[in-house]
């Protein structure tokens, strides 16, 4: 075997922009919870701690199997955790500046995780700090799936209106990873802006860095941000810049040129079509002969070298030890 190839389809309904919705319901308590779902060549476990990925295994170019997603072997560990490994985050994953926003004539106060703006992840005890409904687990067939439920109160973070999110996570045999991920406001509109923040390394989650990994993203911009790392409202060709990847290249080839990394979001080519999943990026690692084919129907993605990870002791007792062990 001289590569296996993972395919990851992210489709998200609902997640960019503002949704409306029907009518609301009780808010109720579950227990966590760990699925694994295995099909073919591949075997994966979540968790309903966050609608997390805990783990996807699938062979190497030796046949050998090996896990290529960052986390813990307890969804206990995920309750402390402040990397968001695996997690669904949101309301708002990124940045909103001051952590305020105006929406039909209001104005709306957030709170603040960073500098006084509303910073990453949705915000403290968001949808990566909650447990979700198990809503449906089908394990017996080709395609095995979960579905992961959540009902966000009005007001969860200072975002308005009650919203229901699900979040359904598939594998099949030909080494396909389908994510949907579907938001519905109940009574009022409300900004959403989903992510799934799963850590890879396609070496496995305990060989280091991906810095020799090559990665291909097919997006001629990025979305330029400020010192605050908010964004500026342009859009900037990456063509010739250290921000290229047009073209496959060695992910640690120009990485120097960046204080701590790449963060950035990416604008994807094709049009902006919430049913059409366009090439979003291709990441291959030589040394396992492992590649992963992501499409999206988005249009952007953030392109993140994990440049924060130091000393979080993950599975197996191992030690990320250093920055840039794996891409999200």
């Amino acid at each position: 075997m001289d590569k296996l190839c993972l395919l990851l389809s992210l489709l998200l309904v609902g997640a960019f922009g503002f949704v409306n919705g029907g009518k609301s319901k009780e808010k109720k308590i579950f227990n966590v919870e760990v699925i694994e779902l295995k099909t073919g060549n591949i075997s994966a476990k979540f968790t309903n701690y966050g609608a997390s990925v805990m783990s996807v295994i699938v062979p190497d170019k030796n046949g050998k199997p090996g896990d290529i997603v960052l986390g813990y072997d307890s969804p206990d560990a995920y309750k402390n955790d402040e990397t968001y490994f695996g997690n669904v985050v949101g309301r708002v994953a990124n940045r909103i500046r001051g952590g305020k926003f105006s929406l039909n004539g209001k104005e709306y106060q957030l709170n603040p995780n960073e500098n006084g703006n509303h910073l990453l992840h949705g915000g403290h005890g968001a949808l990566a700090d909650v447990v979700w409904e198990v809503k449906k687990v089908k394990k017996d067939v080709a395609d095995p799936a979960v579905l992961f439920s959540y009902d966000s109160p009005d007001g969860e973070n200072g975002f308005p209106g009650e919203v229901k999110v699900t979040v359904r996570y598939v594998l099949r045999p030909d080494n396909r990873l389908r994510v949907t991920m579907k938001a519905k406001a109940i009574k009022q509109p409300t900004p959403l802006n989903l992510v799934q923040h799963t850590y890879w390394n396609l070496g496995n989650h305990d060989s280091g860095d991906i810095l020799s990994e090559e990665l291909q993203l097919f997006a001629n911009q990025i979305t330029p941000v400020d010192n605050q790392q908010i964004p500026t409202g342009k859009l900037e060709p990456v063509k010739g810049t250290p921000y290229d990847f047009l073209e496959s290249r060695v992910i640690g080839s120009r990485i120097n040129q960046f204080p701590g990394g790449y963060d950035i979001n990416y604008v994807i080519e094709g049009p902006d079509d919430p049913i059409r999943m366009k090439k979003t990026a291709i990441v291959k690692d030589p040394r396992s002969g492992r590649v992963m084919k992501l499409t999206s129907n988005q249009p952007g993605v953030q392109f993140y070298t994990g440049n924060l990870l130091k000393d979080v002791k993950g599975k197996g007792e191992w030690f990320i030890r250093l920055m840039r062990d794996s891409v999200c």
